[in-house]
């Protein structure tokens, strides 16, 4: 208005000076300067309004605060500012906001500015509304005059709104046949007080039909010094303990507690690849909201439950009001109906999944059998494993299963088989074989003195595991029998000369190409990715010859490389679920075999690599000969004794069958045992079970270290327990392979 004021007068007094007298030509009068006006230039409004609507876009209510008047600063502080509008997100299920300035009117010191509003909501859709803004100017700048109806104009008023979600019962999980891993039904917690036991063998046979627990696990659980007064042994659907109650109503010292909640069958079939569902955080449960959840619910926090939580949870039904200050409802805003969740199909075959936990139960290690030719994993076991029951607040033995869980020094919760990272070890001589072939430097023919010591290294010997074991050494190998006797000279000879003859790369890079130090992109459980360096001395690339050093890897990679190999070299990515089915039957998802990359290697030298992983088996002399003995099904493989700094080498086997049946597709597997000594007398026997459990059924042959199938051999002839934790046994097979070990880094 100053401005305004100054322009008039200007225009006054310059008609005054002309006195009506008519306007001299410019070149007959000097040239007035012209007036000195001092000019403001008042802020744009709309540039206002959407910087305030792009802050409540981004989620910044601090910077929107800001913007706010102090008349608008007064009447609400920051903390309610703010929990209005999170409150008003989490009740939308806001997934994100757009805004349109439809219309703007600016006065001197004040504006108003009209908008759209477009909701997008996880559960409600898209919701639109118009509304406005009032500005005011509070030196020079535009500041907001915030009000209710600012957010959605039914707000107005102290008005809220109140968002009341229907959750659709959890999906199933399977494994490929049908049979049931996770549901929601009424279940029982089962536990024991032994101070009141009387029927020892009757409570210890109900127990175990109803857990899957053998009996010897269960005796071992009491038979300890000082037992606690209650012991949980496991949970069992409610309607098969209902059907044993006459007799488990008889039976002294036996403990059951009902619940409802979601129940992993058996005590965990997999449960590394089912996971588990847990209470929302408390710090996501706002990020939870927004999604779509009810604060009460329970999330998948791993494995498929996490994966395929989308899928299990189904399309929540919704139904947003506004209410009143006093809580009453004025108005329904909108409505979803619930949609019915879906069921996971996986990939695992429930009975080898069993068998392949039993086989690893007592070591540290994983174990994976995988379709050789297609990437389906029949069974993943990582051991130790544990229990998701122990995440169930109603089970009555969750807290006792949680505390000896999270105090278990060997983290159960982590995944081995696809997290745990490990020297490869022998094993990795498949691959540098691989490089040495591919490198023109080698063939099948090219010959080797393989001797107990190595001394190519300038002062440093490194040695054969023939040294070690007081055996002859090996003698003159061609490269396939170098393979086949696990000789450590020759695939350091290989490291060193490839080094030396400018192929310094050759090995690492032929790891990676096998698809080592990077993820397989299962997916569906997390991946560790290894590390695969490349050596930077010749020492360095002595030790990545025979996989040690800095090499890490995980069984998940090695199954598919292995697999690879017997296939013909399609590297398969690794997949857990077979399909994905809703309740109508419609499928999402179904498994396909998805081709990831092809292994560098020529058919002719693929087929050098393979014959010397079956002479591994059977040639008398292999490293795993006498473990295979009388086994009816075509095995290819080869052993590992893997050294690492913290106590006994880690002992591995990976192989794959070529039984060519129609009706039976052929295998890929990997065993691997931590700290527990020869791959060809721990993991060899380990995989060697896995085989016969999938081709015939059952196992067939019992472990050096078993009195009786998963029974653990004792000083007496009686078996009381089962496979023990931490050192295997020391007894050896019956007819003691020619294994191999690795050498320690120089």
């Amino acid at each position: 208005m100053r401005v305004i004021v100054r322009i008039a007068l200007m225009t006054v007094l310059l008609a005054g000076c002309a006195g009506g007298q008519s306007v001299p030509t410019l070149s007959s009068s000097p040239t007035l300067p012209p007036p000195q006006i001092s000019l403001t230039a008042v802020p744009d409004s709309k540039a206002a309004a959407e910087a305030y609507l792009q802050a409540w876009q981004n989620d910044d209510y601090q910077g929107m605060y800001a913007m706010l008047t102090r008349i608008s600063q007064d009447a609400i502080s920051l903390d309610d500012f703010t929990k209005r509008h999170r409150d008003t997100a989490a009740n939308l299920s806001l997934l994100s906001l757009q805004y349109e300035i439809i219309s703007t009117l600016t006065n001197p010191t004040s504006a108003q500015v009209a908008y759209r509003l477009n909701f997008n909501t996880a559960l409600l859709g898209t919701i639109t509304r118009e509304t406005g803004m009032n500005l005011a100017l509070e030196n020079n700048q535009w500041k907001v005059q915030w009000e209710e109806g600012m957010i959605m104009p039914e707000l107005r008023g102290g008005n809220n709104l109140a968002l009341d979600i229907k959750v659709p019962q959890r999906g199933n999980i399977y494994d490929r046949n049908g049979e049931t891993l996770v549901a929601n039904t009424d279940a029982v917690a089962l536990g024991i007080m032994p101070e009141q036991i009387e029927q020892y063998g009757a409570l210890v046979d109900q127990l175990s039909k109803l857990t899957g627990k053998s009996p010897e696990e269960i005796r071992a659980l009491y038979n300890v010094p000082n037992p606690n007064w209650y012991i949980p042994v496991g949970e069992a659907p409610l309607v098969e303990v209902q059907n044993r109650m006459q007799i488990l109503s008889g039976l002294a010292g036996l403990v059951m507690k009902e619940y409802s909640a979601r129940l992993y069958y058996g005590g965990g079939i997999a449960p590394h690849v089912t996971g588990y569902v847990q209470a929302i955080p408390a710090e996501e449960v706002e990020t939870y909201q927004r999604k779509g959840y009810r604060v009460d619910e329970r999330i998948g926090m791993a494995g498929l439950e996490k994966w395929g939580d989308n899928y299990l949870s189904g399309q929540r039904g919704a139904s947003l009001y506004v209410v009143n200050p006093q809580g009453q409802i004025i108005t329904r805003l909108a409505q979803n109906d619930a949609r019915p969740s879906m069921s996971i199909y996986t990939t695992l075959d429930q009975k080898l999944q069993v068998q392949a936990q039993r086989s690893i139960a007592g070591f540290r290690g994983a174990i994976i059998v995988m379709e050789r030719d297609t990437g389906r994993i029949l069974a993943m076991a990582s051991s130790p494993g544990f229990d998701p029951n122990a995440f169930e607040p109603g089970n009555n033995n969750s807290q006792m299963l949680l505390q000896e869980m999270f105090e278990n020094p060997d983290r159960p919760l982590i995944n081995r088989a696809t997290q745990g990272g490990y020297p490869l070890g022998s094993v990795f001589k498949i691959i540098t074989m691989a490089a040495a072939l591919e490198s023109g430097l080698y063939t099948a023919d090219s010959k080797y003195i393989c001797k107990h010591e190595f001394t190519e290294l300038p002062g440093i010997t490194l040695y054969d595991w023939t040294y070690d074991k007081g055996i002859d050494p090996s003698g003159e190998l061609t490269l396939p029998e170098g393979l086949m006797r696990s000789c450590n000279p020759w695939f350091y000879h290989i490291g060193l000369d490839l080094y030396r003859q400018n192929r310094p790369t050759a090995v690492s890079k032929m790891a990676r190409d096998f698809g080592l130090g990077s993820a397989t992109g299962i997916g569906q459980v997390a991946e560790d990715v290894g590390n695969i360096p490349d050596p930077g001395s010749e020492a360095q690339a002595v030790q990545m010859g025979i996989g040690q050093g800095e090499v890490l890897v995980t069984p998940l990679q090695v199954v598919d490389f292995v697999a690879a190999v017997g296939n013909g070299g399609t590297l398969y990515r690794p997949q857990l679920v077979e399909k994905i089915v809703s309740p109508t039957g419609e499928m999402p998802f179904t498994f396909a075999p998805e081709v990831r990359g092809k292994l560098p290697v020529s058919p002719e030298n693929l087929k050098i690599i393979q014959d010397a992983m079956r002479s591994v088996i059977e040639n008398r002399r292999g490293t795993a000969h006498s473990t295979f003995l009388g086994l009816d099904v075509v095995v290819y493989g080869k052993t590992g004794t893997a050294q690492n700094p913290f106590g006994r080498p880690h002992a591995w086997f990976a192989g794959y069958t070529d039984n060519r049946d129609p009706t039976i597709p052929d295998i890929a597997a990997v065993v691997i045992a931590e700290n527990a000594g020869e791959g060809s007398e721990i993991a060899a026997p380990i995989f060697r079970r896995m085989v016969e459990v999938y081709f015939f059924g059952k196992p067939l042959r019992l472990f050096p270290w078993e009195a009786t199938f998963y029974v653990t051999k004792t000083p007496t002839p009686t078996a009381t327990n089962t496979a023990t934790p931490g050192p295997p046994p020391t007894e050896t097979p019956t007819e003691t392979p020619a294994p191999e070990e690795a050498t320690p880094s120089p």
